[in-house]
């Protein structure tokens, strides 16, 4: 880690963890694609779960970065024994956790989804198809941790192949699930659950027996430091996804008005701009445990290094993804949705958020630098900038101004705004690591 080229480092890091965030994505794009063929309102039930499961996400990513973090640092360090015990608060947290979502979700299903921004019409097929998904919320946020905790050990093959695995499961499970067995979106949220708890145990036998640091119960012995530092990495991730669920709730309860078709829609888009945006994740995940350890033993120099390396590469990659999809962005909606209106609606949208892609790279790098460096403040609020600090408030005032189109505007206008609050608080980062170690 603090030895060999960073370019080659980072991206043999990168690489397992971008296949991970694609087939990750994959769960959702195959259970928005199979249940595109049911119906519009189906189709809007997976906008109204997306919140729900951006909170599962939310809660895994918290304790997988929060201890991960400052894991990386202290096996930078050499210290492993104390990297052990953060690894296993982050582990036993997460499921905890996750355990507390399933029952408090499940008692209140029925008002949450309308909450979320549910129609009279939407609403049945949102209760179906998360009723098995919250009943597997500890795994959901197992596995997002654990994938994190191998990833902060340089391990990304590893939480790669559980996974892929499950995911290649989904594609098998859903619509044997949704059509052979006539479960409809009930089968698509069962096959969820069920792979995604494969890929736990995957990962939970993977940390036990071939991981640098081992997960057993008995490091589980948290204090109110080491609780401290798990919080501390990871509140701006909990901050990122769980602003990120209020947007969506936020987008879901704008679109409203226009009826299942503009949810659906929107919908679709916000998957397919998630699938872009994973790439980039992955670049940046592979880049993290290579800054958390040379932050660590004082190698600014590297740092650098590869924050600008990826900056580099994450933009060339995002300017493709922006001429791909505004190429194809009608047949793209329609193969989720076949609804001249839905197809209508998303391609706008669709083409108005290509024109903010390009910015993305630069956000996402700066923000999971700043979090691997323990910059707590910093990073929780850029992580919250974009979907808290101006898309929440501009899904609220653009469609009162434009209606259907103050909708499609609102992500890209927010994006762009980002961008712009990253470029000055970046460079003092930066400015930060050109003092001697």
């Amino acid at each position: 880690m603090t030895g060999r080229p960073i370019r080659p480092l980072i991206i043999r890091l990168a690489i397992p963890a971008m296949i991970s965030n694609l087939v990750t994505m994959a769960y959702n794009l195959v259970d928005t694609y199979f249940i595109g063929r049911l119906g519009t309102s189906q189709s809007g039930a997976i906008g109204i779960a997306f919140s729900v499961m951006t909170i599962m996400q939310a809660i895994g990513f918290f304790f997988g970065n929060g201890a991960g973090n400052s894991m990386s640092r202290e096996m930078g360090k050499q210290n492993t024994a104390r990297a052990s015990r953060l690894m296993a608060i982050g582990f036993f947290g997460s499921v905890g956790f996750g355990t507390l979502l399933a029952v408090l979700g499940l008692l209140f299903l029925h008002p949450m989804v309308f909450a979320l921004g549910s129609t009279e019409t939407i609403a049945p097929y949102a209760m179906q198809y998360l009723t098995p998904i919250l009943v597997a919320a500890p795994m959901v946020c197992g596995s997002f941790t654990m994938n994190g905790l191998l990833r902060y050990q340089g391990q990304s093959s590893y939480s790669m192949i559980g996974l892929v695995s499950g995911a290649i499961l989904n594609c098998v499970l859903a619509p044997i699930f949704i059509f052979a067995l006539d479960l409809g979106i009930l089968g698509a949220g069962l096959a969820t659950a069920v792979c995604q708890t494969i890929s736990f145990t995957m990962l939970a036998v993977m940390c036990r027996k071939v991981a640098v640091l081992k997960l057993t119960p008995r490091e589980f012995r948290p204090d109110p430091l080491l609780i401290r530092e798990v919080i501390g990495g990871g509140l701006p991730s909990l901050l990122r996804q769980s602003v990120g669920s209020v947007a969506v709730t936020c987008v879901n309860l704008a679109a409203n008005p226009f009826g299942d078709a503009a949810i659906a829609a929107m919908a679709i888009v916000m998957r397919l701009m998630m699938f872009t945006n994973s790439v980039i994740i992955g670049l940046g995940q592979g880049f993290q445990p290579v800054c958390g350890y040379n932050y660590g033993a004082g190698l600014f120099d590297r740092v650098r290094q590869g924050y600008w390396f990826c900056v580099r590469v994450s933009t060339v990659i995002l300017i493709g993804f922006a001429i791909g999809l505004s190429a194809f962005a009608p047949q793209l909606i329609e193969l989720f949705r076949s609804d001249p209106q839905v197809v209508r609606i998303g391609t706008l949208a669709l083409w108005l958020q290509c024109c903010s892609v390009p910015f993305m790279g630069v956000n996402m790098i700066s923000n999971m630098m700043q979090q691997t460096m323990g910059l707590t403040g910093v990073a929780s609020f850029l992580g919250v900038c974009r979907q808290g600090v101006y898309l929440v408030p501009l899904i609220i005032v653009l469609p009162a101004v434009f209606g259907l189109l103050g909708v499609e505007i609102a992500q890209p206008a927010a994006d762009l705004l980002t961008f712009a609050t990253t470029i000055p608080l970046q460079a003092r980062v930066l400015k930060r690591l050109r003092r001697p170690a």
